[in-house]
């Protein structure tokens, strides 16, 4: 493999696409940095046009097409950040684009794609039905599929992010991996320059694909179950990909759900980014311990978009906080009279809880007669104050039961 050849192919088409895109903040965490004993510079991705790198390959692709293929116009099949980055870089480059996406695509994204104003055919339950819907235009119209990751020069668009970190020198780069094509980009832009650079890959637990073809020496299809991360789920990786993968990349790791939720949180609270499931893998393998950084090594988790439907942030929030008791619920049977909510209420105030819920339950067979079981949800500061709140409902003749 000639990654000379590979790099300077990357160069060329970094200058060619510069004005079109952003370079990134390469960001460095104190707080990642003390939590991992690493030195932690996160690459914000997530602060890309269209909230995430695929506007990359998106550009490369695009612009290598001959002037007839320009005419004949652009098709893409995708439910996320793909779809978004090939109706932009479309609309740009002065481009007809289409882009089929299934039926069951969050309708934000459905929005986003068509206002970047491409013309979006919902068809299909699954990609891959929806793949075929587009194949069919492709006949009818000649049309060039952009794909995700399976095409080189979008695998060289996504390796300008790679050039973008060669003024740090990094010793571990950790990055998402979903059909591969931004592995193989960074991997062949900082393999060039830095061949003790360690890439690790990130997958969800739920998509595995890549990391038991790369531990089975052969490419396997594994169907993905759900996952918060979705931008990572990939049934059916390339060999383009994989051979890069198996050549280039260090090892690959697998994150869950609760780790990658974490990851967002702290992204949140603690550096005020926000970024999607699939973006937040590579964090979420440094904090987990899933990738070891001997301590003062430079590392960066490459957080890779930010395209997140806000509902699912809003559970993924709440989920957290009352996993880390900062949100907690507690049960309470009091005589249903006046006086008795208002008394358990007090208490919770006075060691500043605030209140997001009360629900009465009157009817329960637990319940005696004349009596009602009252839950209240509330934020507490931290345990101990937890432990105050019960001692003193106890000393009014009131037991309190925290709900796991």
């Amino acid at each position: 493999m000639d990654l000379q050849q590979y790099q300077e192919r990357i160069l060329k088409i970094r200058e060619t696409i510069a004005r079109y895109i952003h370079e990134t903040p390469l960001d460095y965490s104190t707080t990642f940095s003390r939590m991992s004993g690493a030195e932690v510079y996160l690459k914000m991705e997530n602060l890309q046009k269209t909230g995430s790198f695929k506007v990359r390959g998106a550009f490369s692709k695009l612009i290598s097409l001959s002037d007839e293929e320009k005419k004949r116009g652009a098709i893409a099949v995708s439910a996320g950040n793909h779809a978004q980055g090939v109706a932009y870089a479309s609309s740009i480059l002065g481009i007809k684009a289409t882009v089929v996406m299934p039926e069951t695509a969050p309708v934000s994204k459905y929005l986003a794609t068509r206002n970047y104003g491409a013309n979006v055919i919902l068809y299909g339950r699954y990609i891959h039905e929806s793949m075929e819907k587009a194949q069919e235009i492709i006949r009818d119209t000649g049309a060039t599929l952009i794909h995700p990751y399976d095409d080189i020069n979008v695998i060289l668009g996504q390796g300008t992010l790679g050039v973008e970190l060669y003024g740090l020198r990094p010793d571990y780069v950790i990055v998402p991996i979903g059909g591969g094509g931004l592995i193989s980009g960074v991997s062949l832009a900082l393999k060039a320059r830095y061949k003790d650079v360690k890439i690790i890959g990130v997958q969800s637990v739920a998509s595995p694909s890549l990391k038991i073809s790369k531990d089975l020496s052969r490419l396997v299809e594994i169907e993905p179950s759900f996952s918060i991360a979705d931008g990572i789920l990939v049934k059916s990786p390339s060999k383009l990909t994989f051979e890069f993968i198996s050549e280039l990349v260090d090892d690959i790791v697998l994150v869950d759900d609760e780790e990658i939720s974490n990851a967002i949180v702290l992204l949140l609270e603690r550096d005020k980014t926000l970024v999607e499931g699939a973006g937040a893998s590579s964090l979420a393998a440094l904090l987990s311990g899933k990738v070891k950084v001997p301590s003062g090594r430079k590392v960066i988790p490459i957080l890779s978009g930010g395209n997140i439907d806000l509902s699912l942030m809003t559970q993924i929030v709440d989920k957290m906080l009352y996993k880390t008791k900062r949100i907690v619920k507690i049960r309470v049977i009091v005589p249903d009279k006046p006086g008795y909510l208002n008394k358990v209420l007090t208490y919770v105030t006075k060691i500043r809880g605030n209140i997001r819920d009360v629900v009465h339950d009157r009817i329960s067979s637990d319940v005696p007669s004349g009596y009602t079981k009252i839950y209240v949800m509330f934020e507490v500061a931290s345990t101990e104050d937890l432990g105050v709140l019960i001692y003193g409902l106890a000393k009014e003749g009131i037991e309190a039961k925290v709900i796991e």
